[in-house]
């Protein structure tokens, strides 16, 4: 069976409201937490977008669970300042925690007033990235340009043990190219998750897999698909819309006429917890070993209360 996690998303929970739902998890049976890094959130209704990163550090002061983040380093982040989050924190919480790193989306990052690029680049740009990070864990002195400079940076506060850098990926290309490189692989639920995480293993990609659902559960039906559809319409677009629309406001807009029923082919959507219950688990027998429940609606503690049975 695999391990279930708790999903904190910073777009649609208060930063203190999500640090006592992580706490609440705990306290229920989840065995991890991953946590979202967005600057925005997808919809107006959503409403929020906490800074994951000093959330994080009161999150593990706070549980003792481990933790894991997904981040795209390269243009709104400096690799340099993201390898010395991620050093800080891994040598306060020794094994606790990993980084999920991925090539971004335009609504985060384009607050830099920097052009955004095209797929291709992006990924360079990330594979980049990923080396100057790499290198500053282990504690060498990076000078680097190309997609992204870095100019003599050093890491002066380093973990006992590099923490993992892991793959993000939603499609089977992406996946076979981060075996390349990651230490492990992180995707979305649905029906092409098991090919994603087939695709990185046949390309020789090692350690966990990981996968984060999105789901909706409420008392009733009705209530359950009425609150998946106001908080995750705006998220069922395939790339490249996801990637590349740059606003809440042109989300809202092109997701203004999405019917229940369109949400509900990317959120699990249930009244009933043996039907939830089911789903999760067949994600272990597709071959991954932690899988981690975002429920979409804003109010976290009656789902935690109610899927304790189900991750203990």
């Amino acid at each position: 069976m695999p391990m279930f996690g708790f999903h904190a998303s910073h777009e649609q929970v208060p930063p203190a409201t999500l640090l006592d739902a992580v706490a609440a998890a705990e306290e229920a049976g989840f065995g991890a937490a991953m946590s979202s890094d967005h600057f925005s959130p997808w919809s107006e209704r959503q409403g929020e977008s906490g800074f994951a990163w000093s959330w994080l550090g009161a999150a593990m002061e706070r549980t003792s669970l481990p933790f894991g983040i997904v981040n795209a380093p390269g243009q709104r982040y400096h690799p340099a300042i993201i390898a010395q989050a991620v050093a800080t924190l891994a040598a306060m919480y020794p094994g606790r925690f990993w980084a999920a790193l991925g090539s971004g989306e335009a609504s985060n990052e384009h607050i830099t007033g920097d052009r955004w690029p095209r797929k291709q680049v992006r990924n360079a740009r990330l594979r980049e990235c990923v080396d100057v990070i790499r290198a500053l864990l282990a504690g060498e002195e990076v000078t680097h340009d190309g997609l992204v400079t870095v100019d003599r940076a050093r890491l002066w506060t380093r973990p006992a043990e590099p923490p993992p850098l892991i793959g993000a990926a939603v499609s089977e290309r992406t996946a076979r190219w981060c075996a390349e490189w990651a230490d492990g692989l992180i995707t979305v639920g649905g029906p092409n998750a098991a090919n994603v995480a087939r695709a990185y293993r046949e390309a020789g990609g090692h350690g966990p897999l990981r996968v984060q659902v999105h789901l909706s559960w409420a008392p009733t039906e009705e209530e359950a698909l009425r609150l998946a559809h106001d908080q995750w319409r705006s998220n069922v677009f395939e790339p490249p819309v996801c990637w590349d629309l740059d606003s809440v406001e042109l989300f809202d807009v092109v997701s203004k006429d999405v019917p229940p029923e369109k949400v509900a082919e990317v959120v699990h959507v249930s009244a009933d917890l043996g039907r939830h219950a089911d789903v999760l688990h067949a994600y272990g027998e597709q071959g991954f070993d932690e899988v981690y429940l975002h429920h979409v609606g804003q109010e976290q503690r009656p789902f935690i209360e109610a899927f304790a049975e189900i991750v203990k």
